[in-house]
């Protein structure tokens, strides 16, 4: 094992709409929502470790990365790769840094040493705006829906830089979370935690971005919906997305993924295949409960 670690800009989410709407967190889900599981794998389709084995170049690459906000530096020294096609998990305890990576790669702190590559260009120091152009999508937290808006409006929303809205690309993302279609004019502030997710979600791919980040996607869902969230997610990866996640639940994340890194106060602790830091004893005691 090698050891290592919203304004009102609408990609980033609906900040603007309602930024303290606790309808937009997720908080509110019931353990008994049919619209989350449909269409979910089940639980025993899912292999631990699924372990790509044709990785291609590095789609992300971050290295010496320093970033934090104003004057307080949360990360130091970072490295981190995300090949194309690798599903990647960040895990770690809390305030270790985590979602202040995904923000940094998105452009939403201060960025104050070391590099950020997507596709062999540089991209610290861009806006948002332009890093969705070249096909990074973002999945915050929290406040990572418009409430006031319709689920259409909303994936429109993932469009806005484009002329027009292409009606095929509503309409994969309808086939992919199909409880969308159903609830197309309601407004995305009434609808369960679980497919405020979907929306949100939705909305990211709405450009097909090579990178997709998700910060924390089962955070408030009822544990019984934490399965179908996470085999959404392994479909958006085997469909050939490049994905970045952080996520609370740990040990899942690394049952899932390529690759995971472990975060300890803003460094890189631990880097490796996600089955292998599962098996780690000092990493199953210090970060997973034993």
């Amino acid at each position: 094992m090698s050891t290592d670690e919203s304004g009102n800009d609408p990609e980033v989410a609906g900040g603007s709409e309602s930024p303290s709407d606790p309808e937009v967190a997720g908080g509110s889900e019931s353990p008994s929502d049919p619209e989350v599981a449909e269409g979910s794998d089940a639980a025993g389709d899912v292999e631990a470790g699924r372990n790509h084995t044709t990785m291609g170049d590095a789609v992300l690459r971050i290295r010496g990365l320093n970033a934090g906000y104003g004057d307080l530096r949360i990360l130091t020294d970072v490295d981190l790769d995300v090949t194309d096609g690798e599903y990647v998990t960040i895990v770690g305890p809390n305030g270790a840094g985590k979602s202040t990576v995904m923000k940094t790669v998105f452009g939403l702190t201060t960025h104050m040493d070391g590099t950020i590559e997507f596709d062999g260009e540089p991209i610290h120091g861009l806006a948002p705006e332009r890093i969705i152009r070249e096909g990074v999508g973002f999945v915050p937290q929290t406040d990572n829906v418009f409430p006031g808006l319709s689920v259409r409006e909303n994936l429109e929303m993932g469009a806005y830089i484009l002329d027009s809205v292409p009606e095929d690309r509503i309409e994969e993302i309808y086939d992919r979370f199909p409880i969308l279609r159903e609830r197309e004019s309601q407004k995305a502030g009434t609808l369960s935690g679980g497919q405020r997710q979907m929306v949100a979600m939705g909305r990211a791919l709405m450009l097909d971005p090579d990178l997709l980040l998700l910060d924390e996607p089962s955070a408030g869902l009822a544990p019984d919906l934490v399965t179908d969230m996470f085999d959404r997610i392994d479909r958006i990866n085997d469909a050939g997305t490049a994905i970045l996640m952080v996520e609370q639940n740990a040990k899942e994340a690394l049952r899932r993924c390529d690759r995971g890194y472990v975060l300890v106060n803003g460094e890189n602790r631990y880097t490796d295949r996600g089955e292998v830091l599962l098996g780690d004893e000092d990493v199953r005691q210090d970060f997973l409960g034993g």
